[in-house]
C-alpha cells in the first residue's frame, strides 16, 4: 500500500516504479517476466501498454508481458472477438477496463459487475459469490467470459462454472501462465499445465482449424 493515495493514484505509480523493481532482481537472469496487475495498465490503453512493456523488455534483457496484454495475446489465440467482462472492480475502473478492450478490437457485448457482498473489492470475493453471480446473469451459451482483475480468486469458480456449458473462460492470471508458457516455449496443453490452461489449448486448436 502506498499512504495518502487512493486506488487510482496507486495504479499510476506502480507503472512508475516498474523499471526500478526489475532492476532489483539484479544478477539473476530472467528468461520472461509478467506483470500481474491489470488495473495499472487499463490507464495506459493497449499502445501505451505496448510501449511500456517492450521499454521493459529492454531493459530486462527478456520479454515483458503485463496481464492485460496476456489476456489479448490469449484472446486471439482462442478466436474471441467478443467478451463479456466479469469486473469485481469500482464502477470506474470497470470502464477504463472495458475502454482497453474496446481499444484493442474486441467488443465488450455485456457487463457483469462482481461484489464482495455490498461493495466492489476483488480480493474478498468468494467463490460462492462468483459463481452466483455469474449463474444469475445467465449468459449465453456460447460467450467468451473475462473474468478481470489479478486478486480475484477465480479457479475454483472456473472449476465450477465449467460445468454449465461451452463457454469459453479467460482470466488475467490464465492468459498470463499462458503467454508465459509460450514465451518459455512450453505447449499450453502439455502435461504439466493445469486442466484450465489445457481447455484453453483445446479451444485454441478449435479457432485454428476453423
Amino acid at each position: 500500500m502506498l499512504p495518502g493515495k487512493d486506488l487510482r493514484g496507486r495504479l499510476e505509480k506502480y507503472n512508475d516504479v516498474l523499471p526500478e523493481v526489475l532492476g532489483n532482481f539484479g544478477g539473476l537472469r530472467l528468461d520472461a517476466v509478467v506483470v500481474s496487475c491489470t488495473g495499472s495498465h487499463y490507464l495506459l490503453t493497449p499502445e501505451g501498454d505496448r510501449a511500456l512493456c517492450a521499454e521493459l523488455s529492454e531493459r530486462a534483457g527478456a520479454p515483458v508481458r503485463s496481464a492485460a496484454l496476456a489476456i489479448l495475446d490469449t484472446a486471439r489465440a482462442v478466436g474471441a472477438e467478443r467478451l463479456v467482462l466479469v469486473s469485481p472492480y469500482e464502477p470506474w475502473l470497470t470502464e477504463l477496463s472495458q475502454a482497453y478492450w474496446e481499444s484493442a478490437g474486441l467488443a465488450v457485448d455485456r457487463v457483469v459487475k462482481i461484489r464482495a457482498g455490498a461493495r466492489f473489492s476483488p480480493y474478498d470475493v468468494t467463490t460462492d459469490e462468483l459463481v452466483a453471480q455469474v449463474r444469475e446473469a445467465e449468459l449465453p451459451e456460447d460467450a467468451t467470459l473475462l473474468f478481470t482483475g489479478t486478486g480475484m480468486f477465480t479457479f475454483d469458480a472456473l472449476a465450477e462454472l465449467g460445468r454449465d456449458g461451452g463457454r469459453t473462460l479467460l482470466t488475467s492470471n490464465l492468459a498470463s501462465a499462458w503467454w508465459a508458457r509460450d514465451a518459455l516455449g512450453l505447449p499450453a496443453d502439455g502435461p504439466d499445465a493445469h486442466p484450465l490452461l489445457r481447455r484453453l489449448a483445446e479451444r485454441s486448436a478449435a479457432a485454428t482449424v476453423s
